[in-house]
C-alpha cells in the first residue's frame, strides 16, 4: 500500500479522533446551554458544506476532466455519485433506525419505556455510522494525489466533528454517566472514520477513474447529513437564537482553509 493510502487512513484516525476533544471540553468545562449548542452545530453545518464543494465536487469534476470526459460530462458523473451519496445516507438513516429500535426492544423494561433514553442512544448510533463516510471522503481525497486536498478536507471533517463529540458527551450526561465514560463513548463514536478512510482508500486503488465517483459520493454523503440532520435540527431549536451566522462563519473559515490550503 503507497504512503499516501497510509497518510489518508491515519488522517482519518486524527479527524475521528477529534469527538474525543468535543467530549472534554464538555466534561471538563461547563456543559453548552441550548444557544451554544445551536451555534456549535450550526458552524459544523457550514464547514461540511464548503468541505462538500470545495474539497469534494470541484476536485471531482476536474478528476473527471482529467481522465478524458468533456466537461459537461464530468458535471453529470459527480452530480449522479452526490445523488447517489445522498441516496445511501437516506437508505443508511431507516437501517439505523431499523436497528437501534431492535436493540432498544431487547433493553431492560424501564429503559426500552423511556423515550428520552431512545432518542439519545438512536442519536449516537446515528452520529457513530454516518461517522463511516466522512472517513471515506479523507480516505479518497488523499488517494486524489493532491495531499493539501486531503489535510483540507480532513480539517474540516474534523472541526465539525468536535461539536458532534460535545453533543454525544452532553447527551449521555443527562443520564448519569460519568465524565470519563461520556468522553470515552464520544471518541468512541469518530474512531470508526479509520474504517471509512480505508473503505476510500480500497476504492481508488482498484480503479483510478473511480475517483471522481468517489469524491462526488462522500460530498453528497455529508451534504445529506448537513440537510437531513444538522440543519433541521437547529430550526426546532430556533427560540435559542437563529445558527445561520454560526454557519455561515463555518463556511467563509473552511471556505478560505480550502482555498488557501489547496
Amino acid at each position: 500500500m503507497p504512503e499516501i493510502a497510509w497518510t489518508g487512513i491515519a488522517a482519518s484516525l486524527v479527524a475521528g479522533a477529534l469527538t474525543g476533544l468535543g467530549g472534554v471540553v464538555v466534561m471538563l468545562g461547563r456543559a453548552p446551554d441550548a444557544r451554544r449548542q445551536n451555534l456549535l452545530m450550526g458552524f459544523a453545518a457550514g464547514v461540511m458544506i464548503a468541505a462538500a464543494f470545495f474539497s469534494l465536487i470541484i476536485p471531482g469534476i476536474a478528476r473527471a476532466e482529467a481522465t478524458g470526459s468533456s466537461r459537461e460530462m464530468a458535471a453529470v458523473i459527480v452530480i449522479g455519485a452526490v445523488l447517489l451519496g445522498a441516496l445511501a445516507m437516506a437508505q443508511l438513516g431507516r437501517g439505523i433506525d431499523r436497528i437501534a429500535r431492535a436493540r432498544l426492544a431487547k433493553l431492560p423494561g424501564w429503559l426500552a419505556d423511556d423515550a428520552e433514553h431512545r432518542r439519545i442512544l438512536l442519536f449516537i448510533l446515528a452520529v457513530t455510522l454516518h461517522n463511516i463516510p466522512e472517513g471515506t471522503a479523507v480516505g479518497v481525497s488523499f488517494m486524489s494525489g493532491d495531499a493539501s486536498l486531503g489535510w483540507a478536507t480532513a480539517l474540516g471533517i474534523g472541526i465539525q466533528n468536535i461539536p458532534e463529540g460535545m453533543a454525544v458527551a452532553a447527551a449521555l450526561s443527562t443520564l448519569g454517566w460519568s465524565r470519563a465514560r461520556c468522553i470515552l463513548a464520544a471518541l468512541m463514536t469518530g474512531l470508526i472514520e479509520p474504517f471509512g478512510g480505508a473503505i476510500g482508500v480500497a476504492i481508488v486503488q482498484t480503479s483510478t477513474a473511480a475517483l471522481p465517483w468517489a469524491l462526488g459520493f462522500s460530498a453528497g454523503a455529508m451534504l445529506f447529513v448537513v440537510m437531513a440532520d444538522i440543519i433541521p435540527g437547529t430550526s426546532r431549536r430556533i427560540e435559542h437564537g437563529s445558527a445561520t451566522p454560526a454557519l455561515m462563519a463555518g463556511l467563509a473559515i473552511m471556505m478560505f482553509l480550502d482555498v488557501t490550503l489547496g
